[in-house]
């Protein structure tokens, strides 16, 4: 009895002791200010097109460099020797299968791997020739672009040894990589319609209704929603015995059930949702009843430069939002995890070795959650590429954990239930920040009881605002625990693309963005999914600095820290303003709380204390 009152009188004494030395730190009142204006629908397909097209060029562009310093590396590596240089070859083929030739030479050596593609008049092999002919005079030799008879297009790259005449490294590049980024911002950008009637038995619908439109192009997307038209998400006042959960499946002919809690999604054989959804509110006492939404991707101090390779010539979106100062302050730490919420990523990509943990599956759950669209390995890369490790490109994060959660499916889409059941997952399984880089139009009670559940566990969760120029509130971006992004280009402007509207809280950079790729390459993509993983880690940088830190100040810090952007204070188009990595980690690290978040920082502090006197 007495060790507990000792105890007792310890934790009280320290709680005396807990009170915040630094000043308020809210969000200032701002006033309202003229709505954002918007393009024409052609004015913005135009200025969306000429973004696809940055995209593609800057993805060559940083094909031809990472190939050109992986060959540099492979001469310097192989010193001479034949042996050594085979061995480095078929080490690389392996990690970069886009690499579908390899040619070392030396004087009159040569170590040759791979095979040549087949084209018309022996283009490819004139193309290599040539290259071998410049490399042997000390020059570099790239090719122009070619198709070859399997459909797929290529590069003939040619790279000197800069420190020894007569060795050099010629390679036949594949670069479907840029047949495959054209795809993907075309439906990122939602350029075409997406996703395509039809597919997974969906509908496209106004928001949060199911009243049918038809989405003939791109434009048509910033007012639709999408849903599978023989599903239905019942939430039960209370929970129904196994046998009326059978009596249901009868009534509906039931296909199939999958439950979260106390919230259901019910496949009917031959029902239609608004059939479903009349039969549930007229048979069953139920919270709420609703169709099952689709979403969709929607991608000083001393600074410190990174030495990765394609880092100084690409990565325009670090230094403008001062990430390498914030550097000084905070690298990041293993402990803070952020979940990544998306197709998938690449596990074994050369730059993302050893920052990736367990994550699931949730689209298969009997497969690991691999990236079969490029989305999620291009968002984790943004995130958490390696640093200083002189491969490809820089992530902010030197040591944040990456939680990959597929809930996105090959077509990039994927439901309310996956997308729930992700934000659930990764809650019990320890994020810190969740990012999810995507969204739709439509509002989702089951979709916001997962967030709402995140958000009571200490949980950061940022969001794309989208990619249609709309002032519509995208979701999961627009609920209120949610920290919403816009995207801003290289001048500091808002992208063209972004969507805009007073629930934005910050925006960052979105345009042409380098990052990792599936096939251990890179690629540039934009859209408001790039700009959001730049905010989730800066969430997991804060919360590294500064672990006392709830969910809720770590978000006020980043409003507070942002840099002002377009009319004074928040507005549509930029929220708070662009963040600043430096400023933020630099508030972080002195940031004792408000008094409004103060009995909160106190209580977290004396279960800690509690919890080690216990043990």
């Amino acid at each position: 009895m007495r060790r507990k009152w000792i105890g007792a009188f310890t934790i009280l004494a320290l709680a005396a002791l807990l009170i915040p030395t630094t000043p308020l730190f809210a969000p200032k009142e701002v006033k309202n200010v003229p709505k954002a204006s918007s393009f024409t629908a052609k004015r913005e397909h135009t200025l969306k097109m000429a973004a696809v097209q940055s995209d593609i060029k800057a993805t060559a562009m940083l094909c031809a460099s990472e190939c050109s310093k992986d060959f540099q590396k492979l001469m310097n590596a192989s010193m001479g020797s034949k042996e050594e240089a085979g061995q480095q070859i078929k080490h690389m083929m392996h990690e970069h299968m886009h690499m579908s030739y390899i040619s070392w030479i030396s004087g009159n050596r040569s170590v040759d791997r791979g095979k040549l593609p087949e084209t018309e008049n022996k283009q490819v092999e004139n193309y290599v020739k040539d290259a071998k002919a410049q490399v042997g005079k000390g020059a570099k030799f790239e090719s122009p672009a070619f198709t070859a008879k399997d459909g797929s297009r290529y590069m003939v790259l040619g790279v000197p040894n800069s420190k020894h005449a007569g060795i050099g490294v010629v390679g036949v590049v594949k670069q479907d990589i840029l047949k495959s980024v054209e795809q993907h911002q075309m439906r990122n950008l939602r350029l075409i319609p997406y996703p395509a009637e039809g597919n997974y038995k969906i509908e496209s619908v106004l928001p949060n209704s199911t009243v049918d439109t038809t989405v003939r192009s791109g434009e048509d997307n910033g007012n639709a929603s999408h849903y599978h038209v023989r599903d239905v998400v019942v939430h039960f006042m209370k929970p129904l015995s196994a046998s009326e959960l059978e009596r249901v499946k009868r009534d509906i002919n039931a296909e199939s059930m999958k439950q979260v809690g106390d919230t259901f999604i019910f496949r009917s054989r031959n029902l239609e949702t608004d059939q479903l959804v009349k039969y549930f509110k007229q048979t069953w006492n139920t919270e709420y009843t609703e169709p099952h939404y689709l979403y969709l991707t929607n991608e000083t101090s001393a600074a410190i430069k990174p030495n990765d390779a394609l880092y100084s010539e690409y990565q325009w979106n670090l230094p403008n939002i001062e990430t390498e100062k914030g550097w000084s302050t905070s690298k990041g730490n293993d402990k803070v995890i952020i979940a990544v919420l998306d197709t998938g990523v690449q596990s074994n990509h050369p730059d993302l070795k050893g920052k990736l943990i367990e994550g699931t599956n949730i689209v298969d759950e009997e497969a690991e959650p691999d990236d079969d669209v490029g989305h999620g390995t291009h968002v984790s890369g943004i995130i958490g590429a390696t640093v200083n490790n002189s491969e490809g490109v820089a992530g902010l994060s030197w040591y944040n954990k990456i939680m990959p959660i597929k809930v996105l499916d090959s077509s990039g889409a994927g439901s309310t239930y996956s997308v729930a059941q992700g934000i659930i997952w990764a809650t019990d399984h320890g994020a810190k920040v969740i990012n999810m880089s995507l969204g739709n139009y439509a509002q989702a009670d089951f979709l916001h009881d997962a967030i709402k559940y995140a958000y009571e566990h200490d949980v950061v969760m940022i969001a794309a605002s989208g990619n249609d120029n709309t002032d519509r509130p995208g979701y999961p971006a627009a609920y209120p625990e949610v920290f919403a992004v816009a995207a801003t280009d290289s001048n500091h402007e808002k992208a063209s693309f972004s969507n805009y509207g007073d629930y934005i809280d910050v925006a960052a950079p979105g345009d042409s963005i380098a990052s990792t790729y599936p096939g251990s390459q890179y690629a540039a993509l934009s859209g408001t999914s790039m700009a959001s993983p730049h905010v989730a880690a800066l969430a997991g940088l804060i919360r590294s600095v500064n672990p006392e830190l709830s969910n809720v100040e770590v978000m006020e810090l980043m409003r507070k820290s942002a840099v002002d952007l377009g009319a004074e204070g928040k507005d549509d188009n930029f929220g708070y303003g662009e963040i600043d990595v430096d400023k933020a980690l630099k508030a972080a690290s002195k940031f004792g709380g408000t008094l409004q978040t103060y009995p909160d920082q106190v209580k977290r502090r004396l279960d800690r204390i509690v919890s080690k006197y216990e043990k």
